[in-house]
């Protein structure tokens, strides 16, 4: 052990808010510390307040990181600082990795592991002081572990003291969620920054999901060799994921520079030597670890790529995933800041002055747009189903949390009241999403713990493209794999396989690891939940982490009790990873039952070569050359379907057969009767489906009379009232009424519209509907005589349809001419030879309209349209006479209509 460096703990810029911050502590109980990045907020705050460096009392702290990488540093910092080794007075807790003793003082964790702590110990017994550091991020896990701080100290420990700590936050909005906390800010040291504009120069296409155009990396490897060339000292370059980072890497390698990546999975050596300071100038390749949570010595350039990852709902997988979007501004700045913490540098932003306005000020918080299963089970365990009585920056959008509740209550984590279950309790323990616990724990009784972790593992972290589409051929090639991938795989089976096969308690986080600092009492002598009595007896139970990924770690040894299923077989599977009661099923038969039971609703049935339905109601697809092609049955673990396309592509599917699809989707079986209107005719079957997958069906003899009458019904409203007999008389019918309701109104009924028609069907329909079985008895009902029934009997008005609506009027050569009301919303319309009006002075009128009258030539061709027949006879006619008299000789054309004998016949015939 060497002395404490007390000269680089004085050289720290946030020593001299230190004093506020205690002050505030000790007058409220909670602060908010707004610090620049590198001025000690991470590293001295934590020691000052634990009381092992300025003299103060010990008191045992948490410091909460949201990600690994942070944590690991931010231990091995202070440690340094105290010239200690880390796990004495300092220590840290990552998932799968423990360095901590009985003398830690101040203990790093991710946020994961302090909400699982929180869950098996709500009191957080033996800590005094938690700090939430990086706030600004808003991570989901962040927001949950500050909400139940908060909890816990209204209701159980007042005297727990929590500080939010953040290079930028919202001071304001932290402050109120911390009951009116003091903003303690401390000044940093920083130097200017030269901003670069270096768009590419052609469009690049937009990120879309977790994919980035190559010409886009391409694009920032160029400009990471321009700033090498331009300036002095090393570069540290932002990118959004690993897949990023090794793709510019490879486009590095005749850099004259050390080229190393950071990342929240890269090997403890490589982070080491990112965090370390060289003799020789380096290119760091970084996601957004180096933001804010660590410092990079030596950077005098950054290498902005604009873009970012935030959590989304993955519809590809059903789970919470990352997608690459474009950075905030707030996130550029953050970045730009790293190259001017030593000396001044620049930063060269990969897209333009004018792009840069246009980008979002703030990145969005998690809770706002991320799959919110994982946070709304952890909520139904803190005994707060709807997370309502949760003091959060943010409430949870209520159409995520009802989406959430719906994937919880299908795999029996809540009940449908939203109160957890037992089952949800174990599978909070897991730090998997529940889709992924359901697989976990009810495939571990089918297939053995160590077969079922395997394959939870490819689930949570898709596997590479190379790996292809069928997962079992995935799973061997993972076993067999030496690759990055295949090497966290293992890892991360591992730790699964430990909770598939631990008992109620779970294992420790570690095999003989000491109990962490604050670590819960033995299960059953946990003090009462803080929301117990609000969640009417709900047992208290722990939380889950964030999905894998950079952030968001849980507790290795957070596991509870395996479901009922699994219980049963747990024991005997747990060392040769065999179902019990016989043989176990092969690699494709284990993969398929998984990724069925994670992806119920994802069962899919072949229509055809390469060609599904699943059971949500989607057609899938496989790609040419896929060996899953001929499968009668698939469960799709992942899919994706383009805006345009029709059908989804299975990018991740195992074969099963209907048994397992049925068992794993047992929750979408439905058997019913079905008597619907399909093709223009009625359907009348019993059908057994598997959500929208049609298992089996046979013809139905005597169905309800209700249902077909109701199938009927929808078949008018589909195919139209032209299912129907219709006379010219019954169109005729329904043309007068249409007019009388247009014009009149009152008693006469709407039967222009096939919808205000079928509403009415009680009243027009029946007995003949009742009595109709299939299309051809619909043919049958005479629609005129139907119609007659909807006639305002009643008011006496009925009586009066041939006087204000009549069929025909006589007109004065003594014909009877029908009346055309069929125009929707014109007049009525009288088509009559020219002759056989004369001498008639007015307009004929129907319900006081006067009538269209198209006039017809002897041929009964058109000849003149008017509404005012005195005009006409007056101006008109004498067009219409000079015409057509030459045409048709034979027709009396006299000069004085008015006074003329009307005739429907020739001047021959009118002379005898």
């Amino acid at each position: 052990m060497t002395a404490i460096r007390q000269a680089d703990l004085d050289a720290l810029p946030v020593r001299e808010a230190v004093p506020a911050l205690v002050s505030a502590l000790d007058s409220h109980g909670t602060a908010v510390l707004c610090a620049p990045p590198g001025t000690g907020k991470t590293t001295l705050v934590p020691l000052v307040l634990a009381g092992l460096v300025g003299g103060g009392p010990i008191r045992r702290v948490v410091v909460a990181e949201p990600r690994r990488i942070a944590a690991r540093a931010a231990a091995r910092r202070m440690a340094w600082l105290l010239g200690e080794a880390v796990g004495g007075s300092v220590g840290f807790t990552v998932r799968g990795e423990r360095v901590a003793g009985p003398g830690t003082v101040v203990e790093v964790v991710t946020t994961g592991v302090l909400l699982q702590r929180l869950q098996r110990d709500q009191e957080l017994s033996g800590v005094d002081l938690v700090v939430l550091d990086e706030c600004h991020e808003r991570h989901l896990d962040a927001d949950a572990v500050a909400a139940f701080l908060l909890d816990v100290r209204e209701t159980l420990r007042p005297e727990l003291r929590l500080v939010a700590a953040s290079a930028t936050t919202d001071a304001a909005g932290w402050a109120r969620v911390l009951g009116g906390a003091p903003v303690v800010e401390a000044a940093g040291v920083s130097y200017p920054v030269e901003t670069v504009w270096a768009p590419p120069a052609r469009p690049v296409r937009p990120p879309h999901g977790m994919r980035v155009d190559p010409a886009q990396l391409t694009h920032v490897a160029s400009v990471v060799r321009r700033a090498l060339a331009e300036r002095r000292g090393d570069v540290l370059c932002f990118l959004p994921g690993v897949g990023e980072l090794a793709r510019v890497a490879g486009q590095l390698g005749a850099v004259d520079a050390e080229v190393l990546q950071i990342h929240g999975r890269a090997p403890a050596a490589v982070q080491e030597a990112a965090l370390s300071v060289a003799g020789h100038r380096r290119v760091i390749l970084s996601t957004a670890v180096a933001e804010s949570s660590l410092t990079v010595p030596g950077v005098r350039v950054v290498v902005d790529s604009g873009l970012a990852r935030e959590p989304r709902v993955d519809h590809a997988r059903g789970l919470g995933a990352l997608a690459t979007v474009r950075a905030s501004r707030a996130a550029g700045r953050q970045r730009a800041g790293r190259a001017g913490r030593e000396a001044p540098g620049a930063v060269y932003r990969c897209w333009s002055e004018a792009e840069d306005g246009r980008l979002p000020a703030f990145p969005s918080p998690e809770i706002r747009i991320a799959d919110l299963a994982q946070f709304a089970l952890q909520a139904a365990c803190w005994g707060d189903p709807d997370a309502a009585g949760l003091a959060l920056l943010d409430p949870p959008p209520a159409g995520a949390m009802a989406a959430a509740r719906e994937v919880l209550v299908a795999v029996g984590a809540v009940a449908p009241d939203g109160r957890v279950t037992p089952r949800g309790v174990a599978m909070a323990r897991l730090g998997l999403h529940p889709r992924l616990a359901r697989a976990l724990l009810d495939g571990a009784a089918a297939v053995g713990p160590r077969r079922a972790a395997e394959l939870v593992a490819l689930l949570s972290e898709e596997p590479p493209r190379e790996y292809g589409d069928d997962l079992a051929a995935a799973w061997r090639r993972a076993r067999a794999g030496g690759d990055a991938y295949a090497a966290r795989w293992r890892t991360e089976a591992a730790r699964l396989r430990r909770a598939a096969s631990a008992g109620p308690a779970g294992p420790s986080s570690e095999p003989g690891a000491a109990p962490p600092v604050g670590a819960a009492p033995p299960v059953g002598a946990a003090p009462p939940h803080p929301r117990a009595s609000n969640a009417g007896g709900a047992e208290p139970a722990p939380r889950t982490g964030r999905p894998a990924g950079d952030t968001g770690d849980t507790l290795d040894g957070a596991q509870g009790p395996a479901s009922p299923r699994a219980l049963s077989d747990a024991a005997v599977q747990a060392t040769d990873g065999r179902a019990s009661g016989g043989a176990a099923p092969g690699d494709d038969a284990a993969a398929g039952l998984v990724a069925a039971l994670a992806f119920p609703e994802r069962v899919a049935k072949a229509k055809g070569e390469g060609a599904f339905l699943m059971a949500s109601g989607t057609a899938a697809e496989l790609g040419d050359g896929s060996r899953l092609r001929s499968a009668p049955w698939l469960a799709v673990a992942v899919a994706d379907r383009g805006p345009h396309a029709a059908s989804a592509r299975v990018r991740l599917g195992a074969v099963v057969d209907e048994d397992t699809a049925r068992e794993a989707a047992a929750h979408l079986l439905s058997a019913a009767e079905e008597v619907r209107w399909e093709d223009g005719d009625l359907v009348a079957r019993a059908a057994q489906r598997l959500g929208a997958i049609e298992l089996s069906v046979r013809p139905l003899r005597n169905p309800d009379p209700d249902l077909v009458r109701s199938a009927l019904l929808d078949g008018l409203r589909r195919d139209g009232l032209g299912l129907l007999r219709w006379t010219a008389d019954a169109g005729a019918l329904r043309a007068r009424l249409g007019f009388l309701h247009r014009t009149l109104g009152g008693a006469w009924p709407d039967v222009a519209d096939d919808g205000a028609l079928l509403a009415r069907a009680d009243d027009w329909l029946e007995p003949e509907l009742s009595r109709a079985r299939r299309r051809a008895d619909l043919a049958r009902i005479d629609a005129g005589q139907a119609l007659n029934r909807l006639l305002p009997w009643a008011t006496g008005e009925a009586a009066r349809l041939d006087e204000l609506a009549p069929e025909r009027i006589e007109v004065p050569s003594g014909s009877r001419i029908r009346v055309d009301y069929s125009a929707e919303h014109g007049q009525p319309v009288l088509a009559v030879k020219l002759q056989e009006l004369f001498g008639l002075a007015e307009t004929p009128k129907v319900a006081g309209v006067p009538v269209l009258v198209h006039l017809l030539s002897p041929a009964g061709r058109p000849a003149a349209v008017t509404a005012d027949l005195a005009s006409f006879w007056q101006g008109g006619y004498r067009a219409v006479r000079a015409e057509l008299r030459g045409r048709y000789p034979k027709h009396p054309w006299p000069e004085d209509p008015a006074t003329a004998e009307p005739t429907r016949h020739t001047n021959a015939r009118l002379r005898r």
